[in-house]
């Protein structure tokens, strides 16, 4: 039994900041995809999360204030912050390999042309809403500097990956509420263990093929005989539509039917918005590889029925926590690296585990009314059960 936090909930002017008591324990209150009997390839975890990956940690900022009427500055409020931390706090002192891919491009990755050019990420991935993201990028770099134990010199300059998908429908996304302290609190709060899903962080204000949409995390666990690595992915899901939503290959989108969440275009007809994937593991990958195992995140998405519409941003990057002290800059390193006739449970393991995430955001998600009275209904656990049912593809 972990220890509860010191406090629950932390109050900044009018927003209410979000505080999971207790994050080292499952939520055995909050079914997740499994719970509920969706099936699904591969074997998970012990948390079946980005956090199965050795040393990798997960932080939140949910901010949630006002209803009604939109006032520009004022609210309705429903956004907030993720921070996904390679190595924990470790994270700021040693860059890991990295990779990225952009399968859509109507978003932004900041910081992604240095990962491209050096092969490393070095610090936290931030994920918030498209209006934020200037805001977050500068807060991680105040961080560092007010943080780092490191000679100043190393502080001259930094890139931070921030991503971003648009929470514009439920949020007063114009009003700017996402402030420095709420980039630095999903950092200094982000713990291993059960990752909060659905309406949180990042994904508090998102929409996912026409129900709420959300944070979601799944995790792969390879074989011994394939190497026994373990690859994680966390996703902020923000896109598709109904028409096309699937679970399990399930049209289920088309079966359960929900009030449009956008009131001036159905969703039959839309496929709208975006979703930031991140995907983390321990097995020994360079920077290039990790680009191929980012590219499969696509695969997953096409699982669940995305076409990646010119409208989206499916904006992607992967990052291995294998050999620390790669980018060392005074001597020559001797690296780790799987063969490329290896990669191919890697590749199953990604893909397996973005499909899983993403339903796990949906199925995390509630219902949520946000500016104007926008309502966005969450998928209903029972119809969903009930669908799979009817397909045969229900787990006991």
């Amino acid at each position: 039994m972990c220890r509860p936090l010191p406090f629950f909930a932390l109050l900044l002017g009018s927003v209410l900041i979000a505080i999971p008591s207790c994050p080292q324990e499952k939520n055995a209150a909050k079914p997740r995809a499994r719970d509920l009997g969706v099936p699904f390839d591969g074997t998970p975890g012990p948390f079946n999360a980005i956090t199965d990956v050795p040393g990798v940690t997960v932080g939140h900022t949910t901010l949630i204030s006002g209803e009604g009427k939109l006032e520009v500055g004022k609210g309705p409020v429903r956004t907030g912050v993720t921070a996904i931390l390679p190595r924990g706090k470790d994270s700021f002192d040693g860059a890991v390999f990295a990779g990225w891919w952009s399968l859509n491009g109507n978003g932004e990755m900041t910081g992604t042309t240095w990962v491209e050019e050096s092969g490393f990420l070095v610090g936290p991935v931030m994920i918030t809403n498209t209006h934020s993201v200037g805001v977050v990028r500068d807060a991680v770099i105040q961080w560092v500097v007010a943080h780092r134990s490191v000679g100043p010199e190393d502080d001259w300059w930094s890139l931070p990956v921030v991503a971003e998908t648009w929470d514009g429908w439920l949020n007063d996304i114009n009003g700017f509420h996402v402030k420095p302290e709420h980039a630095f609190h999903s950092i200094e709060s982000a713990h291993g263990g059960a990752v909060e899903e659905g309406n949180v962080g990042g994904g508090t204000g998102m929409i996912c093929g026409g129900y709420k949409g959300g944070i979601g995390t799944s995790s792969r666990k390879l074989t011994a005989k394939d190497g026994g690595y373990t690859v994680g992915v966390l996703v902020q899901c923000n896109y598709g539509s109904r028409q096309n939503f699937r679970v399990a290959g399930i049209p289920v989108g088309r079966e359960i039917w929900s009030e449009d969440p956008y009131a001036y275009q159905p969703s039959e007809i839309s496929e709208r918005g975006s979703i930031i994937v991140v995907v983390a593991t321990d097995a020994p990958l360079v920077s290039q590889q990790l680009k191929r195992l980012a590219r499969r995140v696509s695969l997953g998405l096409g699982r669940n029925g995305s076409i990646s519409d010119n409208g989206s941003g499916d904006i992607f990057i992967a990052f291995s926590t294998a050999n620390p002290g790669a980018a060392a800059t005074d001597h020559v390193v001797d690296l780790k690296m799987l063969p490329n006739d290896m990669l191919a449970p890697l590749f199953a393991a990604t893909v397996e585990a973005t499909e899983e995430s993403i339903v796990n955001a949906v199925v995390g998600a509630e219902s949520m009314t946000g500016i104007e009275n926008h309502h966005v209904t969450a998928l209903p656990h029972d119809q969903l059960r009930a669908v799979l049912k009817k397909y045969n593809r229900l787990n006991p």
